[in-house]
């Protein structure tokens, strides 16, 4: 229907926001699919370069989907990098950080944190909260991973302070313990 759709743009003129509706529906709906080479004809179909990055800014902030999500903050910041403004580029990463520790959970529990996806140390902190140890290990290792070399906003130093913050709590005990007498 897209491609029917695109056909029939080429007859008739369209207005410019609706070719750009078009296009971000089309890729979001390949994207839902899975269908990661099509996504890319689509966006290189795009010739003018503003409406190309406008469309695929406009295709993550709408994007329903993990995969599609992951995929889409990908690609923006290896392509328009220096086109996009400092908080910008830092929500593009962090969501791109948070949906790559989001592919390292278990595929049944993704779910609950995807509304966390933007947020990566909130999401992580979720995980200590939840006591979700060995996910938080693989997460943090992610982060490492990923931070390297990067300013979003957050670093290292902050994954480590909340590490230190979560692991104090387990270790207070609230009552005083009483000694046994032979």
């Amino acid at each position: 229907d897209y491609e029917l759709c695109e056909e029939w743009g080429h007859l008739y003129p369209l207005p410019r926001e609706d070719l750009i509706s078009l296009h971000r529906e089309h890729l979001l709906h390949l994207l839902e699919m899975g269908d990661m080479e099509k996504a890319l004809q689509v966006i290189a179909g795009l010739f003018q370069p503003h409406m190309h990055r406008s469309n695929n800014e406009q295709s993550l902030d709408h994007s329903p989907n993990l995969a599609a999500s992951h995929f889409l903050a990908d690609y923006l910041t290896g392509h328009f990098y220096a086109n996009l403004t400092t908080a910008r580029r830092n929500e593009i990463q962090a969501l791109y950080m948070g949906s790559k520790v989001l592919l390292t959970l278990p595929e049944l529990s993704r779910v609950n944190y995807f509304h966390l996806s933007s947020r990566p140390l909130l999401m992580l902190e979720q995980l200590l909260m939840n006591m979700k140890v060995d996910w938080v290990a693989v997460a943090v290792q992610t982060l490492h991973q990923l931070l390297a070399g990067q300013e979003i906003g957050f670093t290292v130093d902050d994954i480590d302070n909340l590490l230190s913050k979560y692991a104090e709590k387990a270790l207070n005990f609230p009552f005083a313990l009483k000694e046994k007498r032979s």
